[in-house]
């Protein structure tokens, strides 16, 4: 990822409709899902600037964030985050079955990442038998746009070949879905429109401001919380997969 899109990532991961309807439906997720506790002691590999272990992972036990970039890490620990590691993905610096929960929201996708199934492997490893794992990907890579450039972007997934990494290395999916459905279509308009009218930069699309309709999307994104914690949602534009270590 870019440098300044860490900054620019900080500054808006409280409130931006994106991260906020991702946040609900990932919380949603999980407690559909996972038994009722508060206790769980929970990794978040590649936690970026840590506004989703502020914002609803304390909710479920104690978090521990981890990121490549000691930069990102900087960011974390200016919202008062003091449990942090400086790791790869690949490469996890814990005891094997240390964590109840890893969550991993839009990592493995990065060109940082060489070996999908070997971070994969590693979040087994760290996780105690019968333990979770919460995975975000971005979907499609026919998707690819002037943010994928900003965020160097390897690989988008779709929830087949997210699954299959997911068997493969060991674990036993209990629930996968698209997400981000609602808005598809927008999302789709716009991506086209790159194709015909090049963007010159590597315009990050955090960089948009959206006014009004920042409360309106991220309204839209929660409605879809509900569905897509229930349901395989068919198409959207983000990847969710909830699995357990066998």
């Amino acid at each position: 990822m870019e440098t300044a899109e860490y900054g620019i990532m900080y500054k808006v991961e409280d409130d931006h409709w994106w991260y906020r309807g991702m946040s609900e439906i990932s919380r949603a997720i999980l407690l559909r899902w996972l038994p009722a506790s508060n206790n769980l002691r929970i990794l978040d590999a590649g936690c970026g600037t840590g506004g989703i272990i502020r914002n609803f992972l304390p909710l479920f036990g104690t978090t521990t964030g981890m990121d490549l970039s000691l930069n990102v890490l900087n960011y974390c620990r200016l919202r008062s985050i003091d449990s942090l590691a400086c790791a790869s993905v690949s490469e996890l610096p814990f005891d094997a079955g240390r964590f109840d929960l890893v969550t991993s929201f839009d990592v493995l996708y990065s060109a940082s990442v060489p070996d999908v199934e070997q971070a994969l492997q590693e979040a087994a490893r760290v996780l105690v038998p019968g333990g979770h794992l919460l995975v975000r990907v971005p979907a499609y890579n026919w998707l690819r746009g002037s943010h994928d450039i900003a965020v160097h972007t390897a690989r988008r997934f779709t929830a087949s070949e997210l699954t299959c990494h997911l068997r493969n290395a060991g674990f036993k999916v209990l629930h996968h879905t698209y997400a981000n459905t609602i808005l598809f279509p927008f999302a789709l308009i716009k991506r086209l429109g790159e194709r015909i009218f090049p963007v010159k930069d590597r315009s990050s699309d955090l960089n948009i401001q959206f006014g009004w309709l920042n409360q309106f999307l991220k309204n839209l994104l929660s409605l879809e919380a509900s569905l897509a914690a229930r349901f395989s949602l068919p198409f959207g534009l983000s990847v969710f997969a909830l699995a357990e270590k066998t």
